[in-house]
């Protein structure tokens, strides 16, 4: 039995935060039914056709879940939403800011009417302060946040290559509603907490943050290097690879040039020893690194570096990730249905010593709508009368 086996999750979601909150929650056996659209659904859903006619970022976010097209601002919605609250343990949205007021779902109401209930709001950047109706995407709150001016070149800026805000913001709506049902165990009772974009990312920020609050500078960008550590990023081999490497104290420091450089007098030179004076001196020192490394090919300079113990990687594409040895040895995919046929996926990164994941299918647009409604005691004229109205 999953740890979350008997818990139901109803989602007013899209996009990506909260889809990807709920996922983990259903990896981890919670029934999530996902509120969706007529006829359309998530909007995620259109976001490309890659993955055998589905989306990329839905099969990613939805699988495990079912599906249940409503309209909610339909006369009848508010009854359906009643009937679905009234048997769930956890409600989450990431609607418009202010739309589940509109519709009578705030939590100061749900909570006072279904007591057990947990409540999680996501939203950008919270209910209140001067930035408490703005709309907020991904890239957007990368850049409220300080991330895209601490990432790229020298010369330019640039974003995530993944959606950072909307991962960190799913991550702890996640945790938050793992606590909060642990806190119902405890007393009995439901509470609700919300979740922001800007304070999530806000967290991961935190090493930049303070060092220029505390500095009065911010770290220089840097590319794939680091930004205060040397040598820390990619290097080009004598065959024109690259490979990424990192020293962090001086005991690698004077390994590295043991074994990688075979120049051991360089570990005690008072110019490169400790890592400030690296970075002080690197116009002078990466120029000695280079003309070593590019005189061996890049699996030479990986098996030094392995014989020396530092950390060491190659630059992978996707492909060559989602291809990658370690995967196939740990045995991380599994065959998932779609609507468009069956597809391979990851497991899940938690993973509980003696249960398998719940890999479930990614259901179609609605295509538990009329089970769900059964189950609320509603017959199949009434089913047809909501769906020729688009209310469902």
């Amino acid at each position: 039995m999953l740890p979350l086996q008997d818990i139901t999750v109803i989602a007013l979601e899209q996009a990506v935060a909260v889809p990807f909150a709920t996922r983990q929650l259903a990896d981890l056996g919670a029934r999530v039914i996902k509120i969706e659209r007529p006829e359309v659904g998530d909007f995620a859903r259109a976001y490309d056709k890659t993955v055998n006619g589905e989306s990329s970022h839905f099969v990613w976010l939805n699988r495990s879940k079912e599906s249940l097209t409503l309209d909610v601002k339909h006369e009848e919605a508010g009854n359906i939403l009643d009937k679905l609250l009234g048997k769930a343990d956890v409600f989450i949205q990431n609607l418009a800011p202010g739309a589940t007021d509109r519709l009578g779902l705030s939590a100061a109401e749900l909570t006072k009417k279904y007591p057990r209930l947990i409540v999680c709001d996501l939203s950008g950047y919270g209910r209140d302060g001067p930035y408490g109706d703005k709309k907020a995407y991904d890239l957007l709150v990368q850049c409220e946040t300080g991330v895209v001016s601490v990432t790229g070149t020298k010369d330019e800026p640039a974003k995530s290559g993944i959606s950072v805000a909307d991962i960190a913001g799913g991550m702890y709506a996640f945790s938050g509603i793992l606590t909060a049902l642990y806190q119902r165990e405890r007393t009995g009772k439901g509470t609700s907490f919300e979740v922001t974009l800007f304070e999530a990312l806000g967290e991961w920020m935190g090493y930049p943050a303070y060092y220029a609050a505390y500095s009065g500078m911010a770290p220089p960008r840097s590319g794939a290097a680091h930004a205060v550590i040397f040598p820390y990023g990619p290097f080009d081999c004598g065959d024109g690879k690259t490979v990424f490497f990192g020293i962090q104290n001086e005991r690698e420091w004077d390994k590295f040039c043991r074994v990688v450089l075979q120049q051991p007098e360089l570990g005690g030179d008072p110019r490169f020893t400790p890592n400030p004076k690296r970075i002080q001196n690197q116009a002078e020192l990466e120029p000695i690194i280079d003309k070593v490394l590019q005189s061996l090919t890049s699996a030479q300079v990986l098996e030094r570096l392995d014989e020396a113990q530092i950390a060491n990687a190659r630059l992978n594409s996707p492909q060559e990730f989602w291809d990658h040895p370690q995967l196939a040895a740990r045995n991380r995919k599994r065959t998932v249905n779609t609507p468009s046929g069956t597809i391979e996926a990851l497991l899940p990164p938690i993973q509980l010593a003696g249960m398998e994941a719940r890999m479930g299918a990614i259901p179609g647009v609605g295509e538990q709508s009329r089970d769900i409604l059964v189950e609320l005691g509603y017959d199949d004229r009434a089913i047809e009368k909501m769906r020729s109205a688009g209310a469902i």
